[in-house]
């Protein structure tokens, strides 16, 4: 299995906007925490955050075929289900995340948007957010707007209230917080 460490050499390789990697690894972060939450394996599913996105740069020009061309570029460094759920992870490659991989990182990939647009607009960045916040913040169309609250809301088909799951992300970007620039 590809430690976080080999993920992270293997993003930076790939994508050279400094955001997009602070992305992969916020979202490395949660799914993490999601893998621990689901009694699920966390070193693949933070291998799986962290390389969802390993394409974004060569897909810009046709973004259906981003994460179908990042499964492609990890195709033996993780199992199947990984591979699935990073192919899954944008519905315009014609699959819908629907296991509880998939659909936590499609809800990570979301909200870990939200999340820092929220510590970008708050003095102490992500030290003390609360979900209420973040939930606040999501009732305002206008804020992140480009941040799909429905996709966020996907965390509910996994049994979990919005707060918790805004919650368990907010502490897992917490912990990458110094790292990621908040």
């Amino acid at each position: 299995m590809i430690t976080r460490e080999e993920s992270l050499k293997l993003a930076k390789q790939h994508v050279k906007n400094k955001n997009l990697v602070n992305h992969m690894i916020a979202v490395s972060a949660i799914m993490g925490r999601m893998a621990e939450h689901f009694g699920e394996d966390p070193q693949l599913w933070e291998a799986v955050g962290m390389l969802h996105d390993v394409d974004y740069e060569q897909t810009s020009d046709n973004f259906s075929k981003h994460g179908l061309i990042s499964a492609e570029m990890v195709a033996d460094l993780l199992p199947e289900e990984g591979l699935r759920a990073i192919r899954a992870h944008n519905e315009m490659t014609g699959m819908r995340a629907e296991s509880r991989m998939e659909v936590s990182l499609f809800a990570a990939d979301a909200v870990s948007g939200m999340i820092v647009a929220g510590a970008l607009v708050r003095p102490s960045r992500l030290e003390g957010m609360k979900p209420k916040s973040i939930i606040r913040r999501m009732k305002d169309k206008s804020f992140a707007r480009a941040v799909s609250r429905e996709n966020i809301r996907r965390c509910e088909e996994l049994g979990m209230e919005l707060s918790e799951f805004l919650a368990l992300s907010i502490e897992a970007m917490q912990s990458v917080g110094k790292q990621i620039g908040l």
